[in-house]
């Protein structure tokens, strides 16, 4: 009779960004302005080539839509487009708006033949995307490997994002399979409730370092999805060997954002929830399934004014982070970064606010109303 394996603990331990610090160190520049945050990818299994700033705007149907690629793609950074837009809406884009930055547009699908149909009906509509994200809640499912296996096969010359998965061993199985770049992160993302329905997850700085290390040995790429709440985490992201960092909370309430718009004692916010969540599943599936639960959460963000302006701080700090370790590249800032554990990171006397700027208090299309009246 074979005796069942018993659960097994590991005790290395594992960190969060919010455990670590980046330790200054003595550097020769003199400003931010001699930083260079643009990196170049030549992936392994497309074998093309990608430049630019490598931070990702989550495929969530809130964030990941036409109105902020087209402002992310002026700062060279990389949008994953929610997989709910229609072929037309994708014909409509890429004859107007879209038709000249389709290098920092990512197509999102999920598995199933539907979703593989649909795929080719985008691809063969505007056959100038070259990239494709293939995004499971989880990356360790046989179907999801096999999927990736396919879609390689029927389009060799495209780059494939997949994820996500949080493990050496997992990480170097979706390269071998043919995907680029492996989506790190399961349970991290602030509308995100995976680690509390099910109790799965793991760290995301060390998910980030170990994934980093397995990809780069194959010559494969990883994008930290998940678990950043300012400009430092995603300073650290990339100081732990993240090759990109994928955003949805820090990137939501903004004007190009989708979501409804509510105003409440005098404040705007705007609705943000999990792909996940109940909200999402009501809205695109007609509800939650019965033999599942809802894996994400709802919640009213404040309105912060145009998105572009909070990419221009995101980039500013990250090109303040490679001045105090001397990093004059991104690419040169994991070797020169060393963590130092913390038990505490900022003073909390003074409580940010969630107050915003007076002058974006209000979105323009309520604004224009307001005034009319």
């Amino acid at each position: 009779m074979t005796q069942l394996a018993m659960p097994f603990i590991e005790n290395d331990m594992k960190l969060d960004f919010k455990d670590v610090l980046i330790r200054p160190k003595r550097s020769s520049l003199a400003s931010r302005s001699q930083v260079s945050i643009e990196r170049e990818f030549t992936f392994p299994n497309s074998k093309q080539k990608w430049s630019g700033v490598p931070i990702v705007a989550a495929n969530m149907d809130t964030i990941g839509t036409f109105e902020v690629a087209a402002v992310l793609a002026k700062r060279k950074c990389i949008t994953a487009m929610h997989k709910h837009y229609t072929v037309e809406d994708w014909k409509t884009w890429a004859a107007g708006p879209g038709k000249d930055i389709t290098q920092y547009v990512a197509v999102s699908v999920g598995i199933l033949g539907k979703d593989m149909e649909k795929l080719e009906e985008i691809l063969k509509a505007v056959p100038a995307l070259k990239m494709i994200c293939i995004d499971v809640a989880n990356g360790y499912s046989e179907a999801f490997v096999q999927c990736i296996r396919d879609v390689r096969k029927k389009y060799p010359d495209i780059t494939i994002m997949a994820g996500n998965v949080v493990t050496k061993e997992m990480t170097e199985e979706l390269i071998f399979s043919g995907a680029d770049i492996i989506k790190v992160g399961i349970g991290p993302g602030s509308v995100c409730t995976t680690r509390k329905q099910t109790g799965v997850g793991y760290p995301q700085l060390s998910a980030v370092l170990e994934c980093a290390d397995a990809a780069h040995g194959l010559g494969g790429r990883i994008v930290s999805d998940g678990g950043c709440t300012c400009p430092g985490d995603v300073a650290k992201a990339m100081g732990a060997d993240a090759d990109f960092v994928m955003l949805g909370g820090m990137l939501s309430g903004h004007e190009e954002c989708a979501g409804e718009v509510i105003e409440q004692n005098g404040e705007w916010f705007k609705v943000f929830y999990g792909m996940s969540s109940e909200t999402a599943m009501k809205k695109h599936s007609g509800g939650v399934a019965d033999y599942r639960s809802s894996e994400g959460k709802t919640v009213k963000v404040p309105y912060r004014g145009p998105i572009d302006e909070t990419i221009r701080d995101l980039c500013g700090g990250i090109r303040s982070a490679c001045t105090y370790v001397g990093a004059a590249t991104l690419k040169e800032l994991p070797k020169k970064t060393t963590f130092i554990r913390v038990t505490q990171q900022l003073n909390t006397v003074f409580t940010e606010s969630t107050k915003v700027n007076p002058t974006l208090q209000v979105p323009p299309s309520k604004k224009q109303k307001t005034d009319a009246a």
